[in-house]
């Protein structure tokens, strides 16, 4: 316990290191530490009251005495809910076979396990909370368990955590599990990045020396900091571009924090004016954000000892989003006064966190008994999506590689049936060419088109698909009907 814990998170101690007594990890420790861990987990995400809590009690009714009607009576309905939710998620999580005998198919069922639970997404923040810690003690489990565990960490919830841009969570988490699955390459890139940091060490040093008088000229509030790129995003960047190191350019990047956006662009133009700037290298994700809500200026320099530097210029608020992401939603006091806030459903959502506000809804159909057809379901973790634009300014969003005509029938079927034309951008464009995150999108339609089997070729979402396939067979039934209609007309 620390001084300030409130008197409802040390009863909760209280009662979870009572019904965990004599159980121990496979460390060795006595089990409550487990608990104890995620709780500090959770703090430092900023997390309520009521999540603490249950991350807490997350094992105690699935591995001791105490019933949730225990937990209900002493610490509220809210917490029991956050517990069953999590112990209805490791359940079935035991059940589950090796992850190389499931994926990809079977992740899908996890997912969908997750969206029966996603009426409060603190769940899901619990279960990635008691996962990392999980997997910083993962070193006393037999080989064959660590494999596992790891790999799914890297299919299932490194992206979960990605999709939420918990950034800081996404990293360790990746480099964690990716040390037990390929241990061999883990050592060989972390030996590579550890070699090339002290060759730049010096230069790196007189970089930021210079940074830091310039910016104090200029009476720019900052806070500057390095960056090393992790180990398992070296794999995947070496990967995509080939193993090809030279086309590696933010190793080491430096990290100026600043006061607001129009110092970000200030202090953007200080840099270029000290250093070369990479042709092709400067990424503007204010303006634009990443898909995951991620917003900061990237700029690649040569400096001038020749050594290649990334920067990232970004804003408190944009930095404390990219390190702790949906976490930091819950963090700000307005949320914490909404009755919505107690029930896990978070006001004003970033536009790459609408997805939230879907699985919510699911899941609340679920527990009414309602049918919901799950392989239809848009809603996919591990998928890119996009999100691009009506003329009025609404947004859509499309799994990656969608067509206008996707885009079409999203909207409403009656404007998918008859879409004659597009605009992308403001200019007139084609029916098969893949919209691209941040477009504005305007289609065209005619009361004298009718849907037709070719735009199957110019579609790839199954709603889009379902959609075309009625209106084709609702269009051949009128044929019949109007053909039957002529030829009794002409007996007659």
């Amino acid at each position: 316990m620390t001084t300030k814990d409130s008197d409802r998170i040390k009863r909760a101690i209280e009662v979870a290191t009572k019904a965990h007594e004599g159980q121990l990890r496979k460390t060795g420790e006595p089990y409550i530490i487990h608990p104890l861990a995620v709780k500090k987990i959770l703090e430092e995400w900023g997390m309520d009251e009521d999540t603490i809590i249950a991350g807490i009690l997350h094992d105690t009714v699935e591995d001791t005495d105490l019933t949730l009607d225990d937990i209900k009576k002493e610490f509220g309905e809210s917490v029991a809910f956050l517990v069953d939710g999590v112990t209805k998620l490791s359940t079935a999580r035991n059940g589950m076979r090796d992850i190389d005998t499931y994926l990809p198919a079977t992740k899908d069922n996890f997912l969908r396990l997750m969206i029966a639970l996603g009426d409060d997404i603190r769940v899901l923040i619990i279960k990635l909370a008691d996962r990392l810690h999980n997997l910083r003690t993962l070193s006393a489990l037999p080989p064959d368990k660590q494999k596992k565990i790891a790999k799914e960490t890297l299919e299932v919830f490194a992206p979960l955590a990605d999709r939420l841009n918990m950034g800081l969570l996404r990293v360790e988490m990746a480099d964690l599990s990716f040390k037990y699955v390929n241990p061999k390459r883990f050592d060989e890139l972390e030996k590579l990045i550890k070699k090339h940091n002290k060759s730049a060490e010096k230069s790196l040093a007189r970089t930021e020396e210079e940074i830091k008088k310039a910016l104090r000229k200029e009476k720019i509030k900052y806070k500057l900091s390095g960056r090393v790129k992790s180990v398992y995003s070296l794999h995947k960047k070496l990967a995509k571009h080939h193993q090809n190191m030279g086309e590696i350019y933010d190793l080491m990047a430096l990290r100026i924090i600043v006061e607001d956006v129009t110092t970000c662009y200030l202090v953007l133009g200080i840099i270029h004016s000290l250093y070369t700037p990479m042709a092709g290298r400067i990424k503007d994700y204010i303006a634009k954000p990443k898909l995951n809500g991620y917003q900061s200026l990237h700029t690649t320099v040569i400096t001038k000892d020749k050594h290649i530097v990334e920067f990232q210029i970004r804003t408190r608020e944009m930095h404390e989003y990219a390190e702790r992401g949906l976490a930091a939603s819950f963090y700000y006091n307005e949320q914490k006064l909404t009755e919505n806030y107690k029930k896990g459903k978070i006001e004003h959502l970033p536009t790459n966190l609408l997805w939230i506000n879907e699985l919510q809804m699911t899941a609340a159909r679920l527990r009414e008994g309602k049918k919901v057809d799950l392989k239809k379901l848009k809603l996919n973790l591990f998928a890119d999506k996009i999100f691009v634009y009506t003329p009025k300014g609404d947004i859509i969003d499309l799994p990656a590689g969608a067509l206008p005509l996707d885009f079409a029938y999203k909207l409403h079927s009656e404007i998918g049936d008859h879409v004659v034309g597009v605009k992308i951008n403001g200019k007139m464009s084609n029916l098969n060419k893949k919209l691209e995150h941040g477009d504005v999108v305007e289609i065209l339609t005619s009361k004298n088109q009718t849907p037709k089997q070719s735009w199957f070729g110019k579609i790839i979402t199954p709603h889009a698909r379902q959609r075309l396939r009625r209106a084709l067979r609702l269009s051949d039934k009128q044929d019949i009907i109007s053909n039957k209609s002529k030829r009794k007309s002409h007996k007659t």
